[in-house]
Protein backbone atom coordinates (compact mmCIF):
# COMPACT_ATOMS: atom_id res chain seq x y z
CA UNK A 1 0.00 0.00 0.00
CA UNK A 2 1.10 3.56 -0.62
CA UNK A 3 1.96 5.84 2.29
CA UNK A 4 -1.27 7.80 1.71
CA UNK A 5 -3.37 4.63 1.80
CA UNK A 6 -1.73 3.37 5.01
CA UNK A 7 -2.12 6.64 6.90
CA UNK A 8 -5.67 7.25 5.61
CA UNK A 9 -6.80 3.71 6.45
CA UNK A 10 -5.46 4.02 9.98
CA UNK A 11 -7.18 7.39 10.36
CA UNK A 12 -10.51 5.98 9.09
CA UNK A 13 -10.33 3.04 11.50
CA UNK A 14 -9.87 5.37 14.47
CA UNK A 15 -12.78 7.55 13.36
CA UNK A 16 -15.02 4.46 13.36
CA UNK A 17 -13.69 3.61 16.82
CA UNK A 18 -14.50 7.15 17.97
CA UNK A 19 -18.14 6.84 16.89
CA UNK A 20 -18.35 3.38 18.49
CA UNK A 21 -17.09 4.77 21.80
CA UNK A 22 -19.71 7.50 21.65
CA UNK A 23 -22.45 4.90 21.23
CA UNK A 24 -21.08 2.71 24.02
CA UNK A 25 -20.87 5.67 26.38
CA UNK A 26 -24.61 6.31 26.29
CA UNK A 27 -25.84 2.74 25.95
CA UNK A 28 -28.68 2.33 28.40
CA UNK A 29 -28.39 5.95 29.58
CA UNK A 30 -28.93 8.38 26.74
CA UNK A 31 -32.21 7.06 25.37
CA UNK A 32 -34.48 8.03 28.23
CA UNK A 33 -32.40 10.93 29.47
CA UNK A 34 -33.40 14.52 29.00
CA UNK A 35 -31.31 17.62 28.42
CA UNK A 36 -29.29 17.22 31.64
CA UNK A 37 -28.21 13.67 30.74
CA UNK A 38 -27.16 14.70 27.23
CA UNK A 39 -25.58 18.06 28.05
CA UNK A 40 -23.86 17.48 31.41
CA UNK A 41 -23.68 13.68 31.56
CA UNK A 42 -26.41 13.44 34.17
CA UNK A 43 -24.06 15.27 36.60
CA UNK A 44 -22.45 11.89 37.34
CA UNK A 45 -18.90 11.94 35.92
CA UNK A 46 -16.10 10.99 38.28
CA UNK A 47 -12.55 12.26 38.72
CA UNK A 48 -10.93 10.44 35.78
CA UNK A 49 -13.57 11.37 33.20
CA UNK A 50 -13.68 15.02 34.34
CA UNK A 51 -9.89 15.16 34.27
CA UNK A 52 -9.55 13.88 30.71
CA UNK A 53 -12.57 15.88 29.52
CA UNK A 54 -11.32 19.20 30.86
CA UNK A 55 -7.76 18.47 29.77
CA UNK A 56 -9.15 17.70 26.31
CA UNK A 57 -10.83 21.08 26.11
CA UNK A 58 -7.51 22.78 26.74
CA UNK A 59 -5.54 20.58 24.35
CA UNK A 60 -7.00 21.25 20.91
CA UNK A 61 -5.68 21.23 17.36
CA UNK A 62 -4.10 24.58 18.33
CA UNK A 63 -1.66 22.57 20.41
CA UNK A 64 -0.40 20.69 17.33
CA UNK A 65 -0.73 23.51 14.83
CA UNK A 66 -0.99 26.95 16.47
CA UNK A 67 1.39 26.33 19.39
CA UNK A 68 4.05 24.96 17.05
CA UNK A 69 3.34 27.83 14.64
CA UNK A 70 3.69 30.44 17.39
CA UNK A 71 6.90 28.79 18.55
CA UNK A 72 8.14 28.91 14.95
CA UNK A 73 7.16 32.56 14.40
CA UNK A 74 7.67 34.21 17.79
CA UNK A 75 9.14 31.81 20.33
CA UNK A 76 8.71 32.68 24.03
CA UNK A 77 5.35 34.56 23.81
CA UNK A 78 3.59 31.23 23.14
CA UNK A 79 4.27 30.26 26.76
CA UNK A 80 1.31 32.44 27.74
CA UNK A 81 -0.83 29.35 27.05
CA UNK A 82 0.90 27.36 29.78
CA UNK A 83 0.80 30.35 32.14
CA UNK A 84 -2.88 31.20 31.84
CA UNK A 85 -4.12 27.62 31.88
CA UNK A 86 -2.16 26.80 35.05
CA UNK A 87 -3.37 29.99 36.75
CA UNK A 88 -6.90 29.32 35.51
CA UNK A 89 -6.94 25.91 37.15
CA UNK A 90 -6.02 27.59 40.45
CA UNK A 91 -8.93 30.03 40.05
CA UNK A 92 -11.14 27.10 39.11
CA UNK A 93 -10.42 25.44 42.46
CA UNK A 94 -12.66 28.11 43.99
CA UNK A 95 -14.99 29.02 41.14
CA UNK A 96 -15.72 25.51 39.81
CA UNK A 97 -17.36 24.16 43.00
CA UNK A 98 -19.35 27.39 43.39
CA UNK A 99 -20.79 27.16 39.87
CA UNK A 100 -21.41 23.42 40.28
CA UNK A 101 -23.30 23.94 43.54
CA UNK A 102 -25.36 26.83 42.15
CA UNK A 103 -26.34 24.90 39.02
CA UNK A 104 -27.16 21.72 40.93
CA UNK A 105 -29.26 23.54 43.52
CA UNK A 106 -31.40 25.21 40.87
CA UNK A 107 -31.35 22.55 38.13
CA UNK A 108 -29.31 24.62 35.65
CA UNK A 109 -27.23 23.29 32.73
CA UNK A 110 -25.34 26.29 31.28
CA UNK A 111 -23.96 29.74 32.08
CA UNK A 112 -26.94 31.33 30.33
CA UNK A 113 -29.25 29.52 32.75
CA UNK A 114 -27.20 30.89 35.63
CA UNK A 115 -27.39 34.47 34.39
CA UNK A 116 -31.13 34.19 33.80
CA UNK A 117 -31.71 32.72 37.26
CA UNK A 118 -29.44 35.19 39.06
CA UNK A 119 -31.24 38.22 37.68
CA UNK A 120 -34.65 36.60 37.36
CA UNK A 121 -34.94 37.46 33.65
CA UNK A 122 -35.32 34.57 31.14
CA UNK A 123 -34.83 36.99 28.24
CA UNK A 124 -31.37 37.85 29.60
CA UNK A 125 -30.32 34.20 29.33
CA UNK A 126 -31.53 34.13 25.72
CA UNK A 127 -29.65 37.34 24.86
CA UNK A 128 -26.44 36.04 26.44
CA UNK A 129 -26.86 32.71 24.58
CA UNK A 130 -26.95 34.55 21.26
CA UNK A 131 -23.90 36.65 22.18
CA UNK A 132 -21.92 33.62 23.37
CA UNK A 133 -22.82 31.72 20.19
CA UNK A 134 -21.17 34.49 18.16
CA UNK A 135 -18.04 34.08 20.28
CA UNK A 136 -18.03 30.26 20.08
CA UNK A 137 -18.72 29.76 16.37
CA UNK A 138 -15.17 30.83 15.45
CA UNK A 139 -13.82 28.07 17.68
CA UNK A 140 -15.88 25.48 15.83
CA UNK A 141 -14.65 26.87 12.52
CA UNK A 142 -11.05 26.87 13.71
CA UNK A 143 -11.32 23.24 14.85
CA UNK A 144 -12.87 22.27 11.48
CA UNK A 145 -10.01 24.07 9.75
CA UNK A 146 -7.41 22.50 12.03
CA UNK A 147 -8.76 18.99 11.53
CA UNK A 148 -8.96 19.57 7.79
CA UNK A 149 -5.32 20.59 7.65
CA UNK A 150 -4.31 17.56 9.73
CA UNK A 151 -6.29 15.07 7.60
CA UNK A 152 -5.07 16.53 4.32
CA UNK A 153 -1.45 16.59 5.50
CA UNK A 154 -1.30 13.06 6.95
CA UNK A 155 -2.95 11.67 3.81
CA UNK A 156 -0.03 13.12 1.85
CA UNK A 157 -2.56 15.44 0.13
CA UNK A 158 -4.59 12.47 -1.18
CA UNK A 159 -7.62 13.92 0.66
CA UNK A 160 -8.34 17.49 -0.39
CA UNK A 161 -8.86 20.22 2.20
CA UNK A 162 -12.53 20.61 1.24
CA UNK A 163 -13.24 16.92 1.83
CA UNK A 164 -11.16 16.97 4.99
CA UNK A 165 -13.27 19.86 6.35
CA UNK A 166 -16.45 17.91 5.66
CA UNK A 167 -15.10 14.75 7.29
CA UNK A 168 -14.30 16.69 10.46
CA UNK A 169 -17.76 18.26 10.53
CA UNK A 170 -19.61 15.01 9.81
CA UNK A 171 -17.79 12.85 12.38
CA UNK A 172 -18.11 15.45 15.13
CA UNK A 173 -21.76 16.27 14.46
CA UNK A 174 -22.89 12.64 14.46
CA UNK A 175 -20.78 11.95 17.51
CA UNK A 176 -22.07 14.84 19.65
CA UNK A 177 -25.74 14.47 18.67
CA UNK A 178 -25.68 10.81 19.64
CA UNK A 179 -23.47 10.78 22.71
CA UNK A 180 -23.46 14.24 24.31
CA UNK A 181 -20.99 15.11 27.08
CA UNK A 182 -20.63 11.53 28.33
CA UNK A 183 -19.37 10.38 24.92
CA UNK A 184 -16.89 13.27 24.78
CA UNK A 185 -15.49 12.15 28.12
CA UNK A 186 -15.07 8.56 26.89
CA UNK A 187 -13.33 9.62 23.68
CA UNK A 188 -11.12 11.99 25.70
CA UNK A 189 -9.57 8.91 27.30
CA UNK A 190 -8.56 7.56 23.88
CA UNK A 191 -7.39 10.98 22.78
CA UNK A 192 -5.26 11.55 25.88
CA UNK A 193 -3.54 8.17 25.57
CA UNK A 194 -2.62 8.91 21.95
CA UNK A 195 -1.57 12.50 22.70
CA UNK A 196 0.69 11.49 25.60
CA UNK A 197 2.28 8.63 23.64
CA UNK A 198 2.84 10.58 20.42
CA UNK A 199 4.18 13.73 22.07
CA UNK A 200 6.47 11.77 24.38
CA UNK A 201 7.83 9.97 21.32
CA UNK A 202 8.27 13.17 19.29
CA UNK A 203 9.94 14.95 22.21
CA UNK A 204 12.69 12.32 22.08
CA UNK A 205 12.72 11.46 18.37
CA UNK A 206 12.90 14.89 16.70
CA UNK A 207 15.97 16.26 18.57
CA UNK A 208 17.80 12.94 18.16
CA UNK A 209 16.89 12.48 14.49
CA UNK A 210 17.55 16.01 13.26
CA UNK A 211 20.19 17.33 15.68
CA UNK A 212 21.82 14.36 17.37
CA UNK A 213 20.41 15.21 20.78
CA UNK A 214 19.00 17.98 22.96
CA UNK A 215 22.40 19.47 23.69
CA UNK A 216 23.10 20.15 20.03
CA UNK A 217 19.55 21.37 19.37
CA UNK A 218 19.41 23.77 22.33
CA UNK A 219 22.96 24.94 21.64
CA UNK A 220 22.01 25.94 18.09
CA UNK A 221 18.81 27.55 19.37
CA UNK A 222 20.67 29.74 21.85
CA UNK A 223 23.44 30.60 19.40
CA UNK A 224 21.42 31.21 16.24
CA UNK A 225 17.87 32.00 17.40
CA UNK A 226 18.36 33.71 20.76
CA UNK A 227 15.54 36.20 20.10
CA UNK A 228 13.02 33.33 20.17
CA UNK A 229 13.91 32.60 23.82
CA UNK A 230 13.04 35.98 25.37
CA UNK A 231 10.04 38.30 25.34
CA UNK A 232 8.79 39.85 23.12
CA UNK A 233 10.14 37.11 20.85
CA UNK A 234 11.27 37.36 17.24
CA UNK A 235 10.33 39.45 14.26
CA UNK A 236 9.24 42.64 16.00
CA UNK A 237 6.52 40.83 17.93
CA UNK A 238 4.18 43.11 19.93
CA UNK A 239 3.78 40.42 22.60
CA UNK A 240 6.07 41.74 25.32
CA UNK A 241 6.02 41.39 29.09
CA UNK A 242 3.00 43.69 29.53
CA UNK A 243 0.96 41.73 27.03
CA UNK A 244 2.12 38.42 28.53
CA UNK A 245 1.13 39.41 32.07
CA UNK A 246 -2.23 40.96 31.18
CA UNK A 247 -3.18 38.13 28.82
CA UNK A 248 -2.34 35.54 31.46
CA UNK A 249 -4.45 37.46 34.00
CA UNK A 250 -7.42 37.92 31.68
CA UNK A 251 -7.45 34.39 30.29
CA UNK A 252 -6.98 32.79 33.71
CA UNK A 253 -10.20 34.49 34.84
CA UNK A 254 -12.05 33.91 31.58
CA UNK A 255 -11.28 30.20 31.23
CA UNK A 256 -13.23 29.40 34.42
CA UNK A 257 -16.45 30.84 32.97
CA UNK A 258 -15.86 29.67 29.41
CA UNK A 259 -19.01 27.69 28.51
CA UNK A 260 -17.08 24.55 27.64
CA UNK A 261 -15.21 24.66 30.96
CA UNK A 262 -18.47 25.16 32.83
CA UNK A 263 -19.95 22.15 30.98
CA UNK A 264 -17.12 20.11 32.49
CA UNK A 265 -17.83 21.55 35.94
CA UNK A 266 -21.52 20.74 35.74
CA UNK A 267 -20.88 17.17 34.63
CA UNK A 268 -19.02 16.35 37.84
CA UNK A 269 -20.46 13.94 40.41
CA UNK A 270 -19.60 16.30 43.28
CA UNK A 271 -17.59 19.41 44.08
CA UNK A 272 -14.62 17.44 45.45
CA UNK A 273 -14.06 15.99 41.98
CA UNK A 274 -13.50 19.53 40.72
CA UNK A 275 -11.12 20.41 43.54
CA UNK A 276 -9.01 17.31 42.88
CA UNK A 277 -8.96 18.09 39.17
CA UNK A 278 -7.86 21.67 39.79
CA UNK A 279 -4.79 20.25 41.55
CA UNK A 280 -3.95 17.67 38.89
CA UNK A 281 -4.83 19.44 35.64
CA UNK A 282 -1.71 21.69 35.58
CA UNK A 283 0.38 18.52 35.15
CA UNK A 284 -1.20 18.11 31.70
CA UNK A 285 0.30 21.45 30.66
CA UNK A 286 3.74 19.83 30.56
CA UNK A 287 2.67 18.36 27.21
CA UNK A 288 2.22 21.84 25.77
CA UNK A 289 5.97 22.45 25.91
CA UNK A 290 6.56 19.74 23.30
CA UNK A 291 4.86 21.31 20.24
CA UNK A 292 6.20 24.73 21.26
CA UNK A 293 9.76 23.40 21.39
CA UNK A 294 9.37 21.34 18.21
CA UNK A 295 8.02 24.41 16.44
CA UNK A 296 11.34 26.09 17.18
CA UNK A 297 13.18 22.94 16.03
CA UNK A 298 11.41 23.32 12.69
CA UNK A 299 13.20 26.66 12.23
CA UNK A 300 16.31 24.69 11.29
CA UNK A 301 14.66 21.80 9.44
CA UNK A 302 12.01 23.59 7.33
CA UNK A 303 13.03 27.26 7.31
CA UNK A 304 11.12 29.92 5.46
CA UNK A 305 7.55 28.98 6.37
CA UNK A 306 5.34 32.07 6.32
CA UNK A 307 1.73 32.91 7.13
CA UNK A 308 -0.58 29.93 7.61
CA UNK A 309 2.19 27.58 6.48
CA UNK A 310 3.99 28.10 9.79
CA UNK A 311 1.16 26.22 11.53
CA UNK A 312 2.31 23.10 9.67
CA UNK A 313 5.78 23.24 11.22
CA UNK A 314 5.29 20.22 13.49
CA UNK A 315 3.38 18.13 10.95
CA UNK A 316 6.06 18.73 8.31
CA UNK A 317 8.67 17.26 10.67
CA UNK A 318 6.42 14.24 11.18
CA UNK A 319 5.53 13.62 7.52
CA UNK A 320 9.10 14.12 6.30
CA UNK A 321 10.76 11.67 8.66
CA UNK A 322 8.33 9.02 9.99
CA UNK A 323 6.85 5.92 8.29
CA UNK A 324 3.24 6.17 7.11
CA UNK A 325 1.74 4.19 10.01
CA UNK A 326 3.43 6.51 12.54
CA UNK A 327 2.22 9.55 10.59
CA UNK A 328 -1.28 8.10 10.80
CA UNK A 329 -1.10 7.66 14.59
CA UNK A 330 0.16 11.22 15.12
CA UNK A 331 -2.56 12.46 12.77
CA UNK A 332 -5.25 10.60 14.71
CA UNK A 333 -4.06 12.17 17.97
CA UNK A 334 -4.14 15.62 16.36
CA UNK A 335 -7.57 14.96 14.80
CA UNK A 336 -9.06 13.80 18.11
CA UNK A 337 -7.63 16.97 19.63
CA UNK A 338 -10.00 18.77 17.26
CA UNK A 339 -12.99 16.46 17.62
CA UNK A 340 -13.26 16.49 21.43
CA UNK A 341 -13.22 20.28 21.94
CA UNK A 342 -15.30 20.85 18.81
CA UNK A 343 -17.91 18.43 20.12
CA UNK A 344 -18.07 20.26 23.44
CA UNK A 345 -18.34 23.66 21.71
CA UNK A 346 -21.24 22.40 19.61
CA UNK A 347 -22.82 20.72 22.62
CA UNK A 348 -22.64 23.93 24.65
CA UNK A 349 -24.27 26.00 21.91
CA UNK A 350 -27.08 23.45 21.59
CA UNK A 351 -27.55 23.35 25.37
CA UNK A 352 -27.70 27.15 25.71
CA UNK A 353 -30.28 27.46 22.98
CA UNK A 354 -32.33 24.54 24.25
CA UNK A 355 -32.46 25.73 27.86
CA UNK A 356 -32.42 29.53 27.43
CA UNK A 357 -33.78 30.41 23.98
CA UNK A 358 -36.18 27.65 22.89
CA UNK A 359 -37.58 27.42 26.42
CA UNK A 360 -39.06 30.91 25.98
CA UNK A 361 -41.70 29.23 23.80
CA UNK A 362 -44.14 27.49 26.23
CA UNK A 363 -44.71 24.38 24.11
CA UNK A 364 -40.94 23.77 23.85
CA UNK A 365 -40.30 23.57 27.59
CA UNK A 366 -40.55 19.80 28.04
CA UNK A 367 -37.27 17.97 28.78
CA UNK A 368 -37.55 15.75 25.69
CA UNK A 369 -38.47 18.67 23.44
CA UNK A 370 -35.59 20.78 24.78
CA UNK A 371 -33.12 17.99 24.15
CA UNK A 372 -34.37 17.43 20.58
CA UNK A 373 -34.27 21.17 19.92
CA UNK A 374 -30.73 21.36 21.30
CA UNK A 375 -29.61 18.55 19.00
CA UNK A 376 -31.08 20.37 15.99
CA UNK A 377 -29.21 23.53 17.03
CA UNK A 378 -25.97 21.51 17.17
CA UNK A 379 -26.43 20.47 13.54
CA UNK A 380 -27.32 24.02 12.49
CA UNK A 381 -24.35 25.58 14.32
CA UNK A 382 -21.92 23.06 12.85
CA UNK A 383 -23.37 23.58 9.37
CA UNK A 384 -23.04 27.38 9.64
CA UNK A 385 -19.39 27.02 10.69
CA UNK A 386 -18.73 24.57 7.84
CA UNK A 387 -20.41 26.76 5.19
CA UNK A 388 -18.46 29.81 6.35
CA UNK A 389 -15.26 27.74 6.34
CA UNK A 390 -15.85 27.13 2.64
CA UNK A 391 -17.39 30.43 1.61
CA UNK A 392 -16.10 33.18 3.89
CA UNK A 393 -13.27 31.86 6.09
CA UNK A 394 -11.98 35.31 6.95
CA UNK A 395 -15.31 36.29 8.52
CA UNK A 396 -14.97 33.86 11.40
CA UNK A 397 -11.20 34.23 11.57
CA UNK A 398 -11.71 37.92 12.27
CA UNK A 399 -14.41 37.14 14.83
CA UNK A 400 -12.02 34.73 16.53
CA UNK A 401 -9.81 37.71 17.38
CA UNK A 402 -12.38 38.85 19.93
CA UNK A 403 -13.68 35.47 21.09
CA UNK A 404 -11.72 35.13 24.31
CA UNK A 405 -11.56 38.83 25.03
CA UNK A 406 -15.28 39.10 24.31
CA UNK A 407 -16.14 36.17 26.61
CA UNK A 408 -14.19 37.94 29.35
CA UNK A 409 -16.83 40.66 29.40
CA UNK A 410 -19.26 38.20 31.03
CA UNK A 411 -17.11 38.07 34.17
CA UNK A 412 -18.88 40.90 36.07
CA UNK A 413 -22.37 39.70 35.14
CA UNK A 414 -21.73 36.09 36.12
CA UNK A 415 -19.03 35.87 38.79
CA UNK A 416 -19.49 39.27 40.44
CA UNK A 417 -23.25 38.80 40.24
CA UNK A 418 -23.04 35.48 42.11
CA UNK A 419 -21.09 36.95 45.04
CA UNK A 420 -22.42 40.52 45.22
CA UNK A 421 -26.17 40.86 45.74
CA UNK A 422 -26.21 44.60 45.03
CA UNK A 423 -25.12 44.26 41.37
CA UNK A 424 -28.18 45.31 39.42
CA UNK A 425 -29.59 44.04 36.16
CA UNK A 426 -29.18 47.45 34.52
CA UNK A 427 -25.62 47.78 35.78
CA UNK A 428 -24.62 44.32 34.60
CA UNK A 429 -26.16 44.80 31.15
CA UNK A 430 -24.66 48.28 30.68
CA UNK A 431 -21.24 46.98 31.70
CA UNK A 432 -21.49 44.08 29.25
CA UNK A 433 -22.53 46.34 26.37
CA UNK A 434 -19.69 48.78 27.06
CA UNK A 435 -17.12 45.99 27.48
CA UNK A 436 -18.06 44.24 24.24
CA UNK A 437 -18.17 47.58 22.40
CA UNK A 438 -14.73 48.62 23.64
CA UNK A 439 -13.07 45.29 22.86
CA UNK A 440 -14.57 45.21 19.34
CA UNK A 441 -13.43 48.77 18.69
CA UNK A 442 -9.89 48.13 19.90
CA UNK A 443 -9.39 44.78 18.20
CA UNK A 444 -10.96 45.62 14.86
CA UNK A 445 -9.32 49.04 14.96
CA UNK A 446 -5.90 47.38 15.11
CA UNK A 447 -5.20 48.69 18.62
CA UNK A 448 -4.61 45.37 20.36
CA UNK A 449 -2.34 45.36 22.36
CA UNK A 450 -3.04 48.85 23.75
CA UNK A 451 0.36 50.25 24.72
CA UNK A 452 1.50 46.69 25.31
CA UNK A 453 -1.62 45.70 27.32
CA UNK A 454 -4.20 43.13 26.21
CA UNK A 455 -7.24 44.98 24.84
CA UNK A 456 -9.57 42.63 26.72
CA UNK A 457 -8.20 43.85 30.06
CA UNK A 458 -8.86 47.47 29.07
CA UNK A 459 -12.41 46.56 28.02
CA UNK A 460 -13.00 44.56 31.21
CA UNK A 461 -11.88 47.54 33.28
CA UNK A 462 -14.40 49.78 31.49
CA UNK A 463 -17.03 47.07 31.91
CA UNK A 464 -16.47 46.84 35.67
CA UNK A 465 -16.47 50.60 36.21
CA UNK A 466 -19.73 51.02 34.29
CA UNK A 467 -21.40 48.04 35.99
CA UNK A 468 -20.56 49.29 39.49
CA UNK A 469 -21.26 52.94 38.66
CA UNK A 470 -24.69 52.28 37.14
CA UNK A 471 -25.55 49.94 40.03
CA UNK A 472 -24.99 52.73 42.56
CA UNK A 473 -26.60 55.43 40.42
CA UNK A 474 -29.89 53.56 40.06
CA UNK A 475 -32.13 52.10 42.78
CA UNK A 476 -31.43 48.45 43.71
CA UNK A 477 -33.38 45.71 41.94
CA UNK A 478 -36.57 44.70 43.70
CA UNK A 479 -35.99 41.00 44.13
CA UNK A 480 -37.81 39.32 46.99
CA UNK A 481 -35.77 36.12 46.83
CA UNK A 482 -33.34 35.34 49.62
CA UNK A 483 -29.56 35.27 49.25
CA UNK A 484 -29.53 31.46 49.12
CA UNK A 485 -31.71 31.60 46.01
CA UNK A 486 -29.73 34.32 44.24
CA UNK A 487 -26.08 33.99 45.26
CA UNK A 488 -23.59 31.21 44.63
CA UNK A 489 -22.42 30.36 48.11
CA UNK A 490 -23.35 26.69 48.41
CA UNK A 491 -20.83 23.92 49.07
CA UNK A 492 -22.88 20.81 48.42
CA UNK A 493 -20.77 17.66 48.07
CA UNK A 494 -23.28 15.22 46.63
Amino acid sequence: MSDAAVASTLFGAFMVLTLALGLLAVRGKGEGGGLAEWSVGGRSLGTVFIWVLMAGEGYTSFSYLGAAGWGYNYGAPVLYVVAYMSCGYAVGYVVGPMLWAYARRHGLVSITDMVAHRFGRPWLGAAVAILVTVFLLPYIQLQITGMGVVVSTISYDAISLNWAYFIGFAVTTVFVVVSGLRGSAWVSVLKDVLVIVTLAFLAVYVPLHYFGGYGEFLGRLVEEKGAWLTLPGSGGSPYGTGWFATTTFLNALTVVIFPTTVAGYLGARNADVLRRNAMWLPAYNILLFVPMLLGMAALFVVPGLTGAESNLALLKLVVDSLPAWAVGVVGVAAALSSIVPMAVFMLVIGTMWGSSVLSLVPRWRGAGVQKAGSQVVVVVAGTVALVLTYGAPNTLVRLSLISYEGMAQLLPMLLVGLVWRRLSLVGAVCGLVVGVGVVCGLVFGGLDPVFGVNAGVVALGCNGVVAVGVTYLFPPDRDGRGDAEVLGRGHERA
